[in-house]
């Protein structure tokens, strides 16, 4: 009886020491947690995408409640997600201008030539590291589908050898910008349907040897411009968007229709 009666004594007190102990140590290194940080966070869309420019959603949670990032800071969750975190924080939600990916590529096995039958693995990454070029553009898209296995939306596909997005299911999250390894692909504004489906900086001579729908650098859609919103650099046209007013003639003057509209 006495055994039983020590043992379950010192159980007792062992247990009452260690639960002093945690409170001890909870009191001790207590975090408070801001309760709009957690609001906040219920709010993000979870993609962990780091298109905000933080590492997840919820270090963007913690700046937002912080006061070091904007409530439209979320490209994904746009101006739905950016009104109820202004709503939480007392702020004001400010622009949201949403965003869509664009391939800057238009050459298709109908404008392109395959120098080599390419049977290795299908990543476009796995393909430049290994120096391989398989079409007669070095700039253009290899098609083997690295943005296709990154986008969370499936909104990429891979179309005559070239990747297409659709614009209605991308939400901007940027993955597939990050895994081009050419950088071939941009987030334009989602208004904006003039845009350089092109990457190419050789001369223009050269690129018609390897691309019959490349930018040739011409320049005629810079004189069409009234707004100033496109230039030639490095012998490829690029268009500000912030300027341009979608008015097309760029498009329509362009002799290789490289320019969507």
């Amino acid at each position: 009886m006495n055994i039983i009666l020590i043992t379950t004594i010192s159980i007792t007190i062992i247990g009452l020491l260690v639960g002093a102990g945690l409170v001890y140590v909870g009191k001790k290194f207590h975090v408070d947690v801001d309760e709009r940080e957690s609001a906040v966070r219920e709010v993000l869309p979870g993609n962990n995408c780091g298109a905000c420019g933080y590492a997840g959603c919820d270090a963007m949670a913690a700046a937002i409640a912080k006061g070091e990032a904007q409530a439209n800071g979320c490209p994904v969750g746009g101006k739905p997600v950016a009104e109820k975190i202004a709503a939480i924080m007392g702020t004001e939600a400010g622009e949201v201008i949403r965003k869509t990916a664009f391939v800057k590529c238009k050459g298709s096995c109908e404008y392109t030539q395959n120098q080599a039958s390419y049977v290795g693995v299908q990543d476009c990454r796995s393909a430049v590291l290994g120096g391989l070029t398989f079409t007669s553009c070095d700039f253009g898209c290899l098609g083997l589908g690295s943005c296709v296995s990154v986008c969370p939306q499936g909104a990429i596909k891979i179309t005559d050898g070239v990747a297409f997005v659709d614009r209605e299911k991308c939400v901007a999250c940027g993955l597939c910008v990050k895994a081009c390894p050419k950088g071939l692909i941009e987030l334009i504004p989602y208004e904006n349907h003039v845009a350089v489906q092109c990457s190419n900086k050789d001369r223009g001579p050269q690129v018609k040897k390897v691309c019959a729908a490349g930018c040739i650098g011409c320049m005629l859609c810079t004189k069409q411009c009234e707004s100033d919103a496109i230039h030639v650099d490095a012998n490829l046209a690029h268009i500000d968007y912030e300027k341009c007013t979608q008015c097309g003639k760029c498009a329509e003057k362009c002799p290789v229709k490289v320019i969507t509209s």
